[in-house]
């Protein structure tokens, strides 16, 4: 509007000097006046003159006064040239600069993520510590506990064994007395000998395994306990319902599986001969087995804390089998509340509905982890791929956990785990 208005008004001054002009010329031609000595007709030239160059002047006077654009293209030009290319040059340092800081912000972004992974790993390790740790003060306790019951038996039997000596001594010297007694007490000291020689025999095997005790107590505290005492050594199912002869034969095949990983663990060969199992345990096992109308879950677990270098001491423990979950089937659902939780509460309210899933699972028949307690198994990517699809979601979401493939009671339950965004009702 103010570009049409300046055009308007430079159109009617141009016009109104130009008038002006036109009627100063006719004059002068009428009148035929001279300037400067010049004929008419050359005076008239010289007014149309001055009056084109008045015009160009006022067209551009009116401008320059009227718009400061105007005077900035007149004027300025090269000054306004020159900013724009400073102000360009700006431009491009500050474009540049905020592309090294995305750059470093997404560095420090993985290294903070890295961060969190190496934080979530060390608080995992250092509960299996000292999950470990209180096992083994349980064990130290329970050793002094024997050591201690040990020396008692001992002192006492040492007391038992010098009354004896005192009693053989006295007897010794009532045979010297009575003569005429020789022989019956002859034969009675004999008996004492006898007794006192066993007596003796069993002080120095309860001395024997009294250094034994103590040399596991150092064992324990300063050993290497290759498995603790509970952990499944192997486990497999076996079908019931047969003939002994051939539960016999998948219990062997399940001991060989037993040695081999007993093999992987100490890093040297184990026969299944070394995995040692109480003979009437493993063939009650056996008859359990094939009297059994439906299969088993057998497990080898170690019967207390093996240390490197000392038998494979083994038991066997006997579940019966079912499928558990079938493929897809539901096993719980949970909904949790997003509001105000960030990526750190996301990954806490997912590791506490798997806590839930496993409970549940567990109570529905499927053989926990003696040692650790879980049941099932998810890998890392998979408890990313929850934790990031909940993170993009707001309000309550609700978890839900479906079994991935038919499950059994011998495990491992694989999940799928779904998430769904509730709508807010008012």
């Amino acid at each position: 509007m103010y570009g049409v208005l300046l055009i308007v008004v430079l159109i009617i001054t141009g016009g109104a000097i130009a008038f002006i002009g036109d009627r100063l010329g006719s004059k002068v031609g009428k009148k035929k006046l001279s300037i400067f000595g010049l004929r008419p007709r050359h005076t008239s030239i010289i007014v149309t003159i001055f009056t084109g160059v008045c015009i160009t002047t006022l067209t551009f006077g009116v401008m320059a006064a009227a718009s400061q654009n105007v005077r900035t293209a007149l004027f300025g030009m090269e000054k306004l040239n020159q900013k724009m290319k400073t102000t360009q040059a700006s431009l491009n340092q500050a474009t540049e600069d905020l592309q090294a800081a995305q750059q470093q912000q997404q560095e420090a972004n993985d290294a903070l993520d890295q961060s969190r992974k190496d934080v979530e790993t060390l608080k995992a390790q250092q509960q299996e510590l000292e999950a470990e740790s209180q096992r083994l003060q349980e064990g130290n306790r329970l050793l002094e506990l024997a050591k201690a019951e040990l020396m008692q038996r001992n002192d006492a039997l040492v007391a038992q064994n010098d009354q004896l000596g005192q009693q053989n001594s006295s007897l010794s010297s009532a045979n010297t007395a009575l003569q005429g007694q020789n022989s019956l007490l002859t034969g009675k000291n004999e008996e004492l000998t006898g007794k006192n020689a066993s007596l003796t025999a069993d002080n120095k095997d309860l001395e024997t395994r009294n250094q034994d005790l103590r040399n596991g107590l150092l064992t324990i505290r300063e050993g290497d306990i290759v498995f603790r005492a509970g952990e499944v050594i192997a486990s497999g199912v076996i079908r019931g319902n047969r003939p002994a002869a051939e539960v016999d034969k998948d219990l062997q095949s399940l001991a060989q599986l037993a040695s081999r990983n007993v093999s992987s663990r100490l890093g040297r060969n184990v026969s299944d001969k070394d995995v040692w199992i109480y003979k009437p345990e493993y063939n009650s096992a056996v008859q359990a087995i094939a009297s059994s109308p439906q299969d088993m879950v057998v497990r080898i677990v170690a019967a207390g804390n093996l240390v490197r270098g000392e038998e494979v001491r083994a038991s066997l423990e006997l579940y019966k089998n079912s499928i558990i979950y079938k493929d897809r089937e539901f096993i719980l659902a949970r909904p949790i509340a997003l509001k105000g939780v960030g990526s750190g509460g996301a990954e806490q309210a997912v590791m506490s509905f798997l806590k839930e899933v496993n409970a549940a699972a567990s109570a529905k028949g499927i053989l926990p982890d003696p040692i650790r307690g879980s049941i099932g198994v998810m890998d890392g990517a998979q408890f990313y791929e929850v934790v990031n699809a909940i993170n993009g979601m707001h309000g309550t979401v609700v978890l839900s956990a479906y079994a991935k493939g038919d499950t059994d009671a011998l495990g491992p339950l694989r999940l799928i785990i779904k998430e769904e965004q509730m709508s807010d009702q008012p």
